[in-house]
């Protein structure tokens, strides 16, 4: 498949050289984070339904805020980008979006009507209260933040609430993730739990406090967890877990998925919950930006990958969830071991009872009591100073170890290991 990213990319350039722009389709997404057979099978697609002739360029960022600064500053003529609800959000108040029109798409192939979730389409109504995301944007893939936790040496009822992070017992074998906005909003909603109990603030709006007075209170409380952090960890954290040398790890289902699936083939127990007090889900999506050249194509790309069987393809390369809402791709999920648990929230009042796994599908129960993050703009600033207080520079000498350790590993996988792909996502969140 990289072959085929090398020759789109220079098919890409003969082609701009003649000025055929219109033939060529620019996409940014993070990287590891598509089945890339998809892309040829795209340009084919594209060439039955219109006639003409595409080739995808495709490229990928690691960081959000990279390819947003990309746009903002060098007006980069992406045609279709794949950024975080939270830079969706601030790309929209910022203009940088261009409004979704699929009147060019045949209603039979218009597979972003057929199969969007009802639960999606909510929440990304809710991201601006004056501006209807769903007209500029198509999720991708979504997922909550929650606690990975060894069974055998923590229960579930440890692991079910956020304060297990600075428990004393666990002290030395505790990962966060470095990412200060995913790890900011679950222990707010801890130390708020009265408030939310008497219905004096609501989750929505926890989301979005950037008050002096919140920050300074998880700040106290994430001074109190530093001592037991074995690290601050962008991707080694689920690594970690699986070698059974941290028990406890602030994470992303989506890593929970791939740090499960890994323990188990070394004999390490592992599983996954959203503490009883609530946390943040959190959705990727196709937007078309400001300065996008070839928008039909794009616009295709897009439903495209709403196609039902191209979702489960990504789902099964990349580890995460589809936000597409179709009965094929619940069907496909389906494991008649597990407990049936409620999905009416995001497949509709038929799946009331469905046995799939909680870790890639919440329980009603469990969304109930999750909500999603909000851009803070020019505060977002404050945050960061927070952050960095709080982790300070003196990293133990422990962590350095485990940071080496896992570049160690990370090369011998490389260069030894011919094990299945099966989700073997990286993480990419914030």
């Amino acid at each position: 498949m990289k072959k085929f990213l090398i020759l789109a990319a220079l098919s890409a350039v003969l082609l701009s050289c003649s000025s055929n722009r219109d033939q060529i389709l620019k996409v940014y997404n993070w990287s590891d984070y598509i089945d890339e057979s998809v892309l040829p099978e795209f340009e084919a697609w594209y060439k039955a339904q219109t006639g003409e002739d595409i080739k995808v360029v495709y490229q990928t960022f690691d960081v959000n805020e990279t390819m947003l600064s990309k746009i903002e500053k060098g007006h980069e003529d992406y045609d279709v980008i794949c950024p975080s609800d939270y830079i969706i959000e601030r790309m929209l108040n910022e203009g940088l979006l261009l409004p979704l029109d699929f009147a060019a798409i045949p209603d039979s192939i218009n597979y972003i009507n057929q199969n969007t979730s009802p639960y999606i389409r909510q929440i990304f109504h809710d991201i601006n209260p004056n501006i209807d995301a769903n007209d500029y944007a198509v999720a991708y893939m979504w997922g909550t933040t929650g606690i990975i936790y060894n069974t055998e040496k923590v229960t579930p009822e440890e692991a079910g609430t956020w304060d297990v992070i600075r428990n004393p017992k666990f002290a030395g074998q505790i990962l966060i993730k470095d990412a200060p906005r995913d790890v900011y909003s679950p222990v707010l909603i801890y130390l708020k739990q009265k408030e939310l109990k008497e219905g004096t603030v609501t989750m929505d709006e926890l989301m979005k406090d950037s008050s002096d007075e919140s920050l300074a209170a998880v700040e106290a409380f994430l001074k109190q967890v530093k001592d037991g952090v074995l690290g601050w960890e962008a991707d080694f954290g689920k690594d970690q877990m699986t070698k059974g040398r941290g028990v406890i790890s602030l994470n992303w289902s989506g890593d929970a998925v791939w740090a499960k699936e890994e323990a188990a083939e070394v004999g390490v127990s592992l599983d996954y919950i959203v503490p009883e007090e609530g946390s943040n889900v959190w959705c990727d999506g196709w937007v078309i930006p400001k300065y996008a050249q070839n928008i039909k194509a794009a616009s295709f790309f897009i439903d495209f990958m709403c196609r039902p069987d191209i979702a489960i393809r990504n789902m099964d390369e990349t580890g995460y969830v589809s936000a597409n809402g179709s009965m094929e791709v619940l069907e496909s999920q389906i494991d008649e071991s597990l407990d049936p648990i409620d999905l009416s929230y995001f497949f509709g009042p038929e799946a009331t009872s469905i046995r799939v796994d909680p870790v890639l599908y919440p329980d009603k129960s469990v969304i109930d009591r999750c909500a999603l993050e909000h851009d803070w703009g020019a505060d977002t600033a404050k945050l960061l100073a927070m952050w960095s207080r709080v982790k300070g520079d003196n990293a133990s000498s422990l962590t350095y170890v485990i940071i080496c350790l896992a570049v160690l590993a990370i090369i011998a996988a490389v260069l030894f290991s011919n094990k299945s792909k099966k989700r073997r996502r990286k993480s990419h969140r914030r």
